[in-house]
């Protein structure tokens, strides 16, 4: 399980709205602290992600008298399911309600959009690319979610450290402009990453992408693990019909173990496309795609205060059955 810890701006409410933090202030000079149960569900379906976030908050604020039910980490849910259920005194829980929403919104809406990646994959790996896209508070949070969502790698290091797993990466075109030619640029990668480091060279910065394929693949040999095809719309991007140019011209070469991986502007449709296409694609790089993914809005209800049934109208009073809520906390 991944390891979260409140930051200091969530546990003193600076990020929350202003009117929980003087709901709570009211009560508290009103003497008024009941055990009240509070439910949140999602405004459409999807893949649930921010719970173990949010349960990390839990576990810091809430007292020994409490019960926290919820839906697992990455598990589907259904529009308006019950996913998150607690039950304790208000006054300790009342003002997170903006994290827990927001936490829960933002990092199912990206768990939701990279399952649909992955879906449309088929089983070939997405890699999330999209930290570039996101504010450096959240890039972290933004590729665990596409993690738990199905992308089977991600390229952030605060992002792979939360999934428990290796951040992937390939060669940037900065080091290979740097150095002015893409076979030394790569051979320098090989020379000084670590073993455990997979050999991936970007094929299209200054020749033809399969020159440069067989370039790498002549310099490295066996080194190689795949090249990077990330062509840019100028050039008319990455095409179904390039990466079988390119796979064909490996194979021909006897770099039949190379694969090929593409990345620059994928969603699902594209994605799909390829597939649908037969491109001999062995991983796909998705961004903004994932990164501008709608948030799932979350709403929470309060359906129970001292042990009476109570809601605002619209809503049913009294705990929501959902037999899939495990105890958490």
């Amino acid at each position: 399980m991944a390891e979260f810890e409140p930051s200091r701006d969530v546990l003193s409410g600076e990020t929350a709205d202003v009117y929980f933090a003087r709901t709570v202030e009211v009560l508290r000079k009103e003497g008024l602290n009941p055990v009240a149960t509070m439910e949140a569900f999602a405004s459409r379906a999807g893949i649930l992600c921010g719970i173990d976030e949010v349960k990390a908050l839990l576990a810091r604020v809430l007292p020994d008298n409490r019960q926290v039910w919820a839906l697992e980490e990455g598990e589907p849910m259904e529009r308006k399911e019950v996913v998150l259920r607690i039950t304790a005194p208000y006054q300790s829980y009342g003002l997170y309600e903006t994290a827990i929403c927001g936490i829960l919104a933002q990092c199912s809406g990206w768990a939701t959009a990279a399952g649909e990646c992955a879906g449309a994959a088929g089983g070939i790996p997405v890699i999330s690319f999209g930290a570039r896209h996101v504010h450096p508070s959240v890039a972290g949070i933004m590729d665990y979610a596409a993690v738990v969502g199905g992308c089977q790698g991600c390229s952030s290091t605060a992002g792979a450290k939360l999934a428990g797993i290796e951040p992937a990466g390939t060669i940037p075109h900065a080091l290979i402009i740097v150095m002015g030619d893409t076979v030394k640029a790569t051979l320098a990668f090989d020379k000084h990453m670590t073993p455990e480091v997979v050999r991936v060279s970007l094929v299209d910065t200054f020749k033809d992408e399969a020159e440069e394929s067989l370039l790498v693949a002549e310099a490295l040999g066996d080194s190689l693990s795949s090249v990077r095809l990330d062509t840019p719309k100028e050039r008319g991007g990455v095409t179904v019909d390039l990466v079988k140019e390119v796979r064909a011209r490996l194979d021909l070469a006897g770099f039949n173990k190379v694969k090929v991986f593409v990345s620059g502007g994928f969603d699902v449709e594209r994605i799909r496309q390829f597939v649908a296409e037969g491109a001999p694609v062995d991983g796909f790089g998705v961004g903004s795609y994932i990164t501008s993914a709608r948030p799932i809005d979350f709403t929470a209800d309060l359906h129970e205060v001292a042990g009476k049934p109570i809601a605002k109208r619209g809503r049913i009073p009294g705990i929501t059955t959902n037999p899939r809520l495990q105890r958490v906390l």
